[in-house]
């Protein structure tokens, strides 16, 4: 047996029982281990980090930024009293509003648990306008200006979706974001006109592959005819898009080039290209093996790999904001020819270990998304002549493509630390601000730490 070196210690749960537990990263030549053990259940150990580049020359240190206004007293200590609490890392990014339960699929990879009936996840009806408005000032309240994204369930079941983001706009919140599969964007003609003319900024859409055969593995049904048409009315609605994979090993991740190549074949109405590696929620009674987990260095390095020779994985950052481990980013220009260029430094000394001071980085999180995610302002086109600098900046203004990705946590693999500096904050029903992580994270048996409990 390999002996391996501790890197770091840290804290997790025990995923059968929730117990706040010690964990160590621990490295086994290039792969990165999270290992931790439960007085009543057991040792664990989950892959976290597999490959290059090494996660210590990715990982940075960073100055805490705590919630401008704390909901929660700390009580029984983190992951418990989420809220936010005051001993909380970052304040809020992007606040998620789930503003149903309801489904219009029933897909084998969720976070949500929602289905068609929607009879799993939060039985309750869908929360009222007056519900809504209450989350809406909770979050102004306790983070100030931040992203929203408006979420599920499937958020375009309810007819009075316009209304919603019409709200959001009223209370002062600029970037409104859709969480959708775009069944409906893509069957319901000026639904997304609609959505555009009530303040609608950007559709993150569900996005898993230019197969069919994908989309019956991650999603039980062929959809790719109408996920190309829900781009499109989003397109000529003026409202920008954002592809949302789910990468699943074995499933779709050999065609993370090819995505990447159909997003830029639609810009600059898709704006970018943002890759989940997939996550376990649910019942699991044994731990998910290594062999279905794809973690951040192997989605860069099959992006690379898959680009022909277009993006290198010197292109790739790791967050300003969150922690390294969940977050990776790259922007792109596409050229006149359909080249891309890096607008990310290139080489390894641009990624120092200066301490990364938090607020600066939820600051440009916050203006980088809203910016980068929206539909590009029409050419500022002029008609005196234009040197090489003018049209970089001209094309600027349109022509920016975005390629990120983020790995969500689970009962297996879930970092105290990590949890910690989250910065995407789900709004539970009775409006505390809950990192996104522990309010999906299940346990072995399928029960959550906080979905449904209040």
């Amino acid at each position: 047996m390999r002996k391996g070196k501790i890197l770091s210690e840290t804290e997790s749960l025990c995923p059968v029982c929730f117990h706040k537990i010690p964990a160590r990263r621990v490295r086994y030549g290039e792969d990165l281990f999270l290992e931790k053990r439960c007085p009543m259940h057991g040792s664990f150990k989950t892959v976290i980090w597999r490959g290059s580049p090494e996660f210590s020359a990715w990982s940075r240190p960073k100055i805490p930024s705590p919630p401008k206004q704390s909901l929660t007293p700390v009580a029984k200590g983190c992951p418990f009293d989420c809220g936010l609490c005051p001993e909380h890392g970052q304040h809020t990014c992007t606040a998620l509003l789930e503003i149903t339960q309801r489904c219009n699929m029933s897909c084998p990879v969720c976070f949500a648990a929602a289905r068609e009936d929607g009879t799993a996840g939060t039985p309750e009806p869908d929360p009222d306008m007056a519900t809504l408005k209450f989350w809406y000032q909770r979050v102004k309240e306790a983070s100030g200006p931040c992203n929203i994204q408006l979420s599920g369930g499937e958020p375009t079941v309810r007819d009075d979706l316009p209304e919603i983001i019409a709200m959001g706009k009223e209370a002062g919140f600029e970037f409104i974001q859709l969480n959708t599969n775009g069944l409906r964007l893509a069957r319901e003609k000026g639904f997304a006109l609609r959505l555009k003319k009530a303040g609608l900024s950007s559709v993150f859409l569900q996005f898993d592959g230019t197969d069919d055969a994908v989309y019956r593995v991650t999603r039980g049904r062929a959809l790719f005819n109408l996920k190309q048409a829900a781009i499109r009315h989003c397109v000529e609605a003026g409202i920008g898009v954002v592809l949302v994979p789910t990468v699943v090993p074995g499933v779709n991740d050999h065609m993370l080039g090819e995505i990447i190549r159909f997003g830029l074949s639609h810009a600059p109405g898709v704006r970018g290209v943002h890759f989940q590696p997939v996550s376990y929620f649910g019942r699991y009674p044994t731990p998910p093996a290594d062999r279905n987990r794809i973690t951040i260095p192997e989605v860069i390095s099959r992006i690379a790999h898959q680009s022909n020779g277009a993006i290198d994985a010197d292109h790739f950052r790791p967050p300003g904001c969150e922690h390294a481990l969940c977050s990776f980013h790259g922007n792109f220009m596409i050229m006149p020819d359909n080249a891309l260029k890096p607008l990310t430094r290139e080489g390894k000394d641009s990624c120092c270990t200066a301490p990364v001071i938090a607020k600066e980085g939820a600051r440009q999180a916050i203006s980088t998304v809203a910016r980068q995610w929206a539909a590009p302002n029409a050419c500022a086109c002029t008609a005196q002549p234009m040197d090489d600098l003018d049209r970089f900046l001209n094309r600027a203004k349109t022509h920016i493509f975005a390629i990120s990705g983020m790995a969500f946590q689970d009962a297996w693999n879930i970092d105290i630390e990590r949890l910690k500096g989250c910065c995407i904050h789900t709004v539970s029903p009775d409006g505390r601000l809950i990192p996104f992580c522990a309010y999906n994270v299940t346990n072995s048996r399928g029960e959550a730490l906080y979905r449904g409990q209040a």
